[in-house]
């Protein structure tokens, strides 16, 4: 855990400064008590030399029965389809809150995750009290940029020490010490005792010091007005919304069927194959005609990986951000950072891919991956402690997937043709010599 300090905070005698209290964060445990954005109801474990719990088992199976309760959310979960940006957009701050806290759906659009503009933005009026989750980060950040400030003045204050003490052995033995080498400024031999650290409150200017402080200078070092906290009466319009994926909306409506995405235009829900139909034209730049829809499109071999991992257990989050697909995380982003981090490779082993000398051609251009490149991942996931693993998806050929569309290319058994992909799991390491020597 790190340490912050502050400039103007009183030392000790041992001349650091003393450990400043952090604000208490939010129950996360109980916030993300619910790994998806449905209820399970599972029977009571079965204790073999306990006949009791068969009866504990019976009556509740058959309250089940009696009763059953719905897995579902009692509200309805609504969002639209935005072709521009091909995402779906939430307005609702209560469905954006659900699937958030229930499987860390979707992001805020002017947040880095967890839709929190409007919370910053009264924190900042003064409006309210606390920090969010953004601001955690950045205090952390704080903290370990002010630690190497602490290191390198430490170490810079051991270094003027033994100078010191060469130059009084030097003068002590009444022998001439060699000039200090040219180049370097006498200020950098210059004892830290006699000048003002860099983060100290007082910098010299000329023959004055004068009082400086971050809050009021600027980029360019001009001092900026300060900010007038507003009125309290004064109401904030949240200008944020929620936006998912079309991988993680098609998985809420397909997989989950916990939500409805409407037409912006009508209104009116969107099915679940009309919506898989506008997934798979909106994944190519410009937008395709369905026809036009090849079996290894962006969307299909996207999303069979996001169903793949979410089946298991996963949060999926997507990894642009570490140049690859997808992050793996094992409860959520609030919890741990991912363990690993997920690249796409289409793979096409089926013998129609090698007939021809064109589709030969063209599978050759997808297929083909540097080692350049592999190693350039390689070593940014190793750097970030994350470990890289290789998805190969086997891509079926077109007539396999016409099998299960119809005359106007639209899927009638979306389960169906999802099977005919495969998913292979390669995990790789960076191999360190120092590291690896057994």
């Amino acid at each position: 855990m790190g340490v912050s300090f502050d400039a103007h905070a009183p030392t000790n005698h041992s001349g650091t400064q003393p450990k400043v209290a952090r604000s208490s964060r939010p129950n996360y445990n109980k916030l993300h008590a619910q790994p998806l954005p449905v209820k399970a109801y599972p029977l009571p474990p079965l204790i073999p030399h306990n006949p009791l719990s068969l009866l504990h088992i019976a009556f509740s199976y058959l309250f089940q029965w009696l009763a059953p309760s719905s897995s579902h959310q009692t509200m309805s979960l609504c969002a639209y389809l935005s072709a521009e940006t091909r995402s779906v957009h939430i307005t609702n701050e209560a469905t954006a809150r659900i699937l958030w806290e229930q499987g860390f759906f979707g992001k805020g659009s002017l947040s880095r995750s967890e839709p929190a503009w409007l919370e910053r933005e009264n924190i900042r009026r003064g409006l309210l009290m606390g920090n969010t989750s953004e601001e955690f980060t950045r205090q952390r950040r704080e903290e370990r940029k002010q630690f190497k400030k602490d290191r390198a003045r430490k170490e810079r204050e051991a270094i003027d020490e033994k100078l010191a003490e060469e130059a009084i052995a030097c003068s002590n033995d009444k022998r001439v010490c060699a000039p200090a080498p040219e180049g370097i400024d006498d200020d950098i031999l210059e004892p830290i005792s006699e000048r003002a650290p860099p983060d100290s409150p007082l910098l010299p200017n000329g023959d004055e010091r004068k009082q400086w402080s971050p809050s009021n200078v600027g980029t360019d070092g001009l001092k900026l007005p300060s900010v007038v906290p507003e009125s309290p009466s004064d109401f904030i319009i949240n200008q944020e919304h929620f936006q998912l994926t079309l991988e993680e909306a098609f998985f809420l409506v397909y997989g989950l069927n916990v939500l409805e995405i409407q037409d912006p235009s009508t209104r009116q829900p969107i099915s679940t194959p009309t919506l898989f139909s506008i997934c798979r034209s909106r994944s190519y730049f410009p937008p395709q005609p369905l026809a036009n829809c090849s079996s290894h499109d962006a969307f299909l071999l996207s999303y069979v990986v996001y169903h793949h991992f979410r089946s298991l257990g996963w949060v999926v989050r997507p990894g642009i951000k570490f140049a690859v697909d997808y992050l793996l995380y094992n409860r959520g982003p609030v919890f741990s950072h991912a363990e690993f981090a997920v690249i796409i490779v289409p793979s096409y082993s089926h013998a129609f891919w090698s007939s021809t000398p064109g589709l030969r051609a063209m599978i050759g251009k997808k297929e083909k991956k540097s080692w350049w490149w592999l190693h350039c991942v390689n070593r940014v996931q190793a750097q970030v402690r994350k470990t890289l693993v290789l998805v190969y998806v086997e891509v079926p050929p077109p007539w396999e997937i016409e099998q299960t569309t119809d005359q106007a290319g639209e899927v009638l058994d979306i389960g169906r043709l999802l099977g005919k992909y495969h998913v292979r799991e390669l995990m790789l390491k960076r191999w360190t010599p120092n590291r690896s020597r057994d």
